[in-house]
């Protein structure tokens, strides 16, 4: 599905995005590798175990990432001009290889943009929950918008 332009969407307009997807070892061990982010917890699992959680634990960046590109579909697919900023992002309950995540967005603002009439801009609030419905990590997105031709 595309995403909306700025004129189509409305403050409170809430999304259940149905792309999940289940993490696992390559995607926390590559994410880790590629972004060279040597912490024990993410890829050794002898310190992992050792550490409170037991287990290993998936690198936050990838899970903030993943989070953003489950939402990306349903939201700003071939509308977007620029993604503005991230806010208050918080990641409140830890996520595990085999976790399965669903996304959840919803509009929180929209203003018109000063210096482009062809476009607005929408704030998102997206949320990852996992498989027992525990949100996991959570964020305002802010993003320029393109206004449909329409209007």
């Amino acid at each position: 599905m595309a995403g909306k332009h700025f004129d189509e969407w409305q403050v409170g307009m809430r999304i259940e995005h149905e792309i999940r997807r289940t993490v696992t070892e390559t995607d926390n061990l590559l994410f880790s590798t590629m972004t060279h982010n040597p912490q024990p917890l993410h890829i050794d699992v002898e310190a992992a175990r050792a550490s409170e959680f037991g287990q290993i634990l998936v690198n936050g960046t990838f899970t903030f990432a993943l989070m953003v590109g489950l939402s990306v579909g349903d939201t700003t697919l071939g509308t977007l001009v620029a993604n503005l900023g991230y806010d208050k992002l918080v990641m409140p309950k830890p996520v595990f290889i085999g976790d399965t995540m669903r996304a959840t967005s919803e509009v929180v603002e929209l203003k018109e943009s000063k210096s482009r009439p062809n476009a607005g801009i929408v704030t998102f609030r997206h949320e990852l929950i996992n498989q027992r419905g525990e949100v996991v990590c959570s964020c305002l997105r802010t993003a320029l918008l393109k206004r449909s031709a329409a209007a």
